[in-house]
C-alpha cells in the first residue's frame, strides 16, 4: 500500500488550519486523517491540530483486538472521537479566544481485510476505480440537508451561498455522533480523503482525469493539490491519497 500526504496554505489564507497525517503501527495497522479547523481568531489550527495528534495517541496505545472486526473499529472510533470532542469542547471552555472552535475529522483505519471510515463535517473521502470516480461520504453541511430533502439540487448545492454551512463539527457542541462507512476497497485503487479546499475547487471529472494518468501516487497527489490552487486557491487544500496499486511513491 503506498500513499501520500499534503497539506498546503493555498493562495489566500495567512494560515494553514488544515491537518492531514497517517499514522502506521508496528502491527501495520494504519490510520489516515484530515482534519479542517475553524472558528475563533487562529482556533482553527488549534482545533484541527488537537484532533490529529490526539487520535494518533489514541491509535498508538490501543490494543490490537480494537482492530479486528468492523464494529470493533467502529467502537474504538466511537470512543476515541467521544474523546477528542471532548478535549477541543472544554480547551475552547477555557480559553476565550478559541471559544466556539471546532473542526472537521474524516479518518479512516486501514487492516489488511477491514477498512472503515469515520467521518464528522464536510472534508470527503472519494474511491477511484477502473477509471471511475466515486464519493463516499455525504456532507454534513446545511446544503446537504436542503438536497436530501429534494429542495434543491446537487448542481445548485455547489454554487449556493451557504455551501460552506456545515452541521456538525468536532469540538463545537458537548455531544457528537460520527457517521460509519464500512469499504470494499478493490484492488488497484484510490481512496482519497481531502478538505473543501480540494472539493470545492476541483470536479470529480478533473480528479479523475488526474488519477487516471500514469503519474506515480505523490505525483497525483502533487497535481490536485496544485490545480485547485491554479483554480483559486482560496482555502487551506489538504489531502491523503492512499492506494493499492504496485506503483512506486
Amino acid at each position: 500500500m503506498k500513499y501520500t500526504v499534503l497539506s498546503d496554505i493555498g493562495k489566500k489564507r495567512s494560515v494553514n488550519e488544515d491537518r492531514a497525517a497517517v499514522f502506521v503501527r508496528s502491527d501495520f495497522v494504519r490510520l489516515a486523517v484530515i482534519a479542517d479547523g475553524m472558528g475563533g481568531h487562529n482556533a482553527g489550527d488549534i482545533a484541527s491540530e488537537m484532533a490529529i495528534t490526539k487520535i494518533g495517541e489514541c491509535f498508538e496505545s490501543a490494543a490490537l483486538e480494537q482492530f479486528s472486526s468492523e464494529e470493533s473499529i467502529k467502537e474504538w472510533f466511537l470512543q476515541a472521537v467521544k474523546k477528542l470532542n471532548s478535549s477541543i469542547f472544554d480547551y475552547s471552555l477555557r480559553h476565550e479566544d478559541c471559544q466556539g472552535m471546532g473542526t472537521t475529522f474524516l479518518a479512516v483505519v486501514l487492516t489488511k481485510a477491514l477498512k472503515v471510515l469515520c467521518h464528522i463535517g464536510d472534508s470527503r473521502a472519494y474511491e477511484w476505480h477502473e477509471g471511475k470516480m466515486k464519493q463516499l461520504t455525504r456532507d454534513h453541511s446545511f446544503v446537504n440537508v436542503l438536497v436530501e430533502n429534494g429542495e434543491i439540487s446537487e448542481e445548485e448545492a455547489e454554487s449556493h451561498p451557504r455551501k460552506n454551512l456545515i452541521t456538525k463539527s468536532l469540538g463545537t457542541q458537548k455531544n457528537i455522533e460520527p457517521d460509519f462507512i464500512s469499504l470494499q476497497i478493490p484492488t488497484y485503487s484510490y481512496l482519497l480523503l481531502c478538505s473543501d479546499g480540494l472539493s470545492n475547487k476541483l470536479t470529480m471529472d478533473e480528479m479523475t482525469t488526474i488519477l487516471n494518468t500514469s503519474l506515480s501516487v505523490g505525483e497525483k497527489g502533487s497535481r490536485l493539490v496544485n490545480l485547485a490552487n491554479e483554480k483559486g486557491g482560496e482555502d487551506n487544500i489538504s489531502l491523503v491519497l492512499i492506494t493499492n496499486t504496485k506503483e512506486e511513491v
